[in-house]
């Protein structure tokens, strides 16, 4: 199982521009229909100083059919440089209205204000929660650092004897559970 590596993410953006999106950058190319009321699967905690690889994961989560909230295209009227209480009620009425929270780890998640505040609210909430690891290299494992390491991280891989990729949520190496169905309630198990 590998993790997700920041050379996918350009790789999801660039096919995009050719093929979809006549050279808009990723941000551009998530500008959709947005409702009040709208669920989604996943609430996607971030370091805004990552947001073209966080655009570019938006769309990549995406195509595996999962609805993803991103508060700065989701509720772009939301004004990043006068936070108010009003805008942590918005974000905390957005992940009321969302299955899971997936923590999207980077060398900026350190730096962010919001992360950690939105990952204890929501895991005081709901408690699904997942790591998910932008890595700078091609790996399996992810060790998680401080707190982090309390929760399960995703992975991607084929499904066996098959071509199709899947979304996975790790607890270990034999722990693991395919990400729509950890959606739905159900746990990792023991896997040999």
């Amino acid at each position: 199982m590998g993790l997700i590596t920041k050379d996918l993410l350009s790789r999801v953006t660039s096919y995009r521009k050719v093929n979809f999106s006549k050279g808009l950058g990723a941000p551009q190319i998530l500008n959709e229909s947005f409702s009040i009321e709208k669920e989604y699967d996943i609430f996607l905690s971030h370091s805004y100083l990552d947001k073209e690889e966080i655009a570019s994961l938006k769309i990549y989560l995406e195509d595996f059919r999962f609805t993803v909230y991103v508060d700065w295209i989701d509720d772009y009227q939301l004004n990043r440089n006068s936070v108010t209480k009003e805008t942590a009620e918005r974000i905390r009425y957005r992940m009321q209205n969302c299955k899971s929270l997936v923590y999207a780890f980077s060398r900026n998640s350190s730096l962010s204000k919001w992360m950690p505040w939105e990952l204890g609210y929501f895991d005081g909430i709901k408690g699904r929660v997942a790591v998910l690891p932008i890595s700078d290299y091609e790996s399996d494992n992810f060790n998680g650092t401080e707190y982090l390491g309390i929760y399960p991280y995703i992975t991607q891989n084929k499904i066996a004897n098959t071509d199709n990729i899947k979304l996975w949520i790790r607890e270990s190496v034999n722990k693991y559970i395919i990400m729509d169905s950890w959606l739905k309630g159900y746990e990792p198990s023991e896997r040999n």
